[in-house]
């Protein structure tokens, strides 16, 4: 009797576990070289839509010898870019402004510095390199025009990984805005630099 009682409960676990895991949803798992899926077509042309947009959020830095970690508050258009850097603290750290001719950065102290480049810029300025030609691309989860060396998409069509322009460059979350699904936390990794983008509020996003 001891021996089947205990042949009885072990059967009715083991239908319990069935039906846990009969029940439990699937895991996500992204998928490689998806981009002629039409989920994916469907999500880039979404985004191409996005003219300009404006964020809030944090900007955490790794570079040797020097690290930072802020605020970031960032207004973008076709042409122009409008950036503020905030310590952790929350008092403003620099200023970047990018246009098609130049780039100016306004230190804390008022002082201002001009350029081309914006990357060799801020590396000077700030310390570390701030990838600004392709980074209001990858901040919307799109890759730039230029040549791509690697991407891995999800089943949802949103940009996973990306390898471009010597950034290694992967993504965690992605939030709805507006209809639209944008990144919530951007990891760039470069044989220099490791920069991390946490999008706290996609303030505006517009054609």
């Amino acid at each position: 009797m001891q021996l089947y009682h205990f042949y009885l409960r072990s059967v009715c676990v083991f239908l319990v576990f069935l039906s846990i895991t009969a029940c439990s949803p699937l895991a996500t798992k992204p998928s490689t070289n998806q981009s002629n899926s039409s989920l994916n077509q469907k999500h880039l042309a979404s985004l191409a839509n996005i003219q300009s947009f404006s964020l809030k959020g944090r900007i955490g830095v790794a570079t040797n010898p020097r690290g930072f970690s802020g605020g970031i508050a960032w207004q973008h258009k076709i042409a122009n870019d409008n950036i503020d850097i905030f310590s952790p603290l929350g008092g403003k750290k620099a200023n970047i402004v990018k246009t098609p001719s130049e780039v100016i950065l306004t230190t804390e102290d008022g002082h201002s510095i001009k350029t081309q480049d914006a990357e060799s810029l801020t590396e000077a300025t700030l310390g570390w390199r701030l990838p600004l030609n392709g980074l209001s691309d990858w901040a919307l989860g799109k890759p730039t025009k230029s040549k791509i060396d690697a991407s891995s998409w999800d089943e949802n069509g949103w940009l996973t990984t990306l390898k471009q322009d010597g950034w290694d460059i992967s993504y965690e979350n992605y939030t709805e805005t507006n209809g639209i699904f944008l990144p919530k936390k951007v990891l760039l990794k470069s044989d220099k630099v490791n920069l991390k983008l946490i999008v706290d509020e996609w303030l505006n996003t517009s054609k």
